[in-house]
């Protein structure tokens, strides 16, 4: 709970209990009814000065007094936390959690990242990159914070609890990547969100060595261990370092970064049943095909032939400029569907 609305809550206690003290009190130090006795209470407090209702003898002017300090108390308290509101930025947060809490429940298609670590903002970076929609939740109020001033969608809560995945819209999500610390708290967010959204497409980050099981078992898609991946890739560079020496020659020519990026054939794509060489990719936008993955299966085809014909929902693997990949995709007329296999 944020601490304005603690303050609130403070507020309103205070007011009950003030209100309800001063009827008791006046019932039985004046001798009157309950209505009486609040409408007594209510001048009072509000200090407008009617008359009383019976003759104030000592003890009901001296509670009066007490009530009178006891409502100033309130209201000085009241205004104090309202000008703490509008000067130290509690409204401006508050305006912007609620056109984040708007912007979530209005996406539809995106990814939900479970998680803030290092690895949880990597993945955002890539998204971002992608111009992928995506959703952040932690249980880290201060790495929500700086979401927020950073522009990027964040829920502070627990992500294996059914309530912060359903506020950032887990059934019209697309997929979740759970990046959380451990495995425990991966395999119950994993298990929470296949049961709000079936057909969710899930990744999970593997930290323990004999996880990847645990975490298919409870339901993700994939698993990926970013040290088992950091070990080969050092390895490799250690073994093969001629092979990577090409990729980075390869990714990184000159001023321009070149990238590997998946573009799918759309219904209203005039790429549809034609050739490679028909096609004729790398004159109109510069790209190389480096591999082509057919419609609804696994099957991958590398170093095409320009004989290969591509049709509606093959997804070509091509290398070049992101600028180039979005010519393409024009092209291609890629709508965004992503088949997960």
């Amino acid at each position: 709970m944020g601490r304005e609305h603690r303050s609130l809550m403070f507020v309103m206690i205070w007011f009950a209990g003030l209100i309800l003290t001063g009827m008791v009190g006046y019932t039985i130090i004046l001798d009157v009814s309950l209505l009486d006795a609040l409408y007594m209470t209510v001048i009072t407090v509000a200090t407008v000065g009617f008359r009383e209702v019976a003759d104030m003898n000592a003890p009901a002017k001296i509670f009066t007094i007490f009530m009178i300090f006891a409502g100033l108390g309130l209201v000085g308290y009241a205004l104090t936390n309202l000008v703490a509101f509008f000067t130290e930025g509690e409204l401006k947060q508050a305006l912007r959690r609620n056109r984040m809490d708007n912007k979530i429940r209005a996406l539809h298609k995106h990814y939900v990242v479970c998680g803030a670590g290092e690895t949880a903002q990597n993945v955002m970076a890539q998204l971002q990159a992608g111009k992928v929609p995506f959703v952040v939740v932690d249980l880290r109020e201060d790495k929500i914070r700086e979401f927020h001033e950073r522009g990027i969608l964040a829920i502070h809560g627990d992500p294996t609890h059914e309530s912060a995945l359903e506020k950032a819209n887990i059934t019209k999500a697309e997929g979740l990547i759970c990046a959380l610390s451990t495995d425990t708290e991966n395999v119950f967010t994993i298990l929470t969100a296949r049961y709000l959204n079936p057909q969710l497409y899930i990744i999970s980050r593997a930290i323990e060595p004999h996880a990847h099981e645990k975490l298919r078992m409870a339901g993700a898609d994939r698993t990926i261990s970013p040290n088992e991946i950091g070990g080969r890739r050092m390895a490799s560079m250690v073994l093969r370092p001629s092979i990577f020496s090409f990729l980075d020659v390869v990714t990184y020519a000159g001023d321009d970064v070149f990238n590997l990026e998946e573009v799918i054939l759309g219904a209203k794509s005039e790429l549809n049943d034609k050739t490679l060489r028909d096609a004729k990719i790398p004159d109109r936008t510069g790209l190389i095909v480096m591999a082509i993955k057919k419609s609804g299966t696994r099957t991958m085809i590398f170093n095409p032939t320009a004989d290969e014909t591509i049709h509606l929902g093959d997804a070509l693997i091509v290398l070049g400029n992101p600028d180039r990949v979005d010519a393409l995709k024009k092209l291609a007329c890629d709508e965004g569907v992503r088949l997960h296999l």
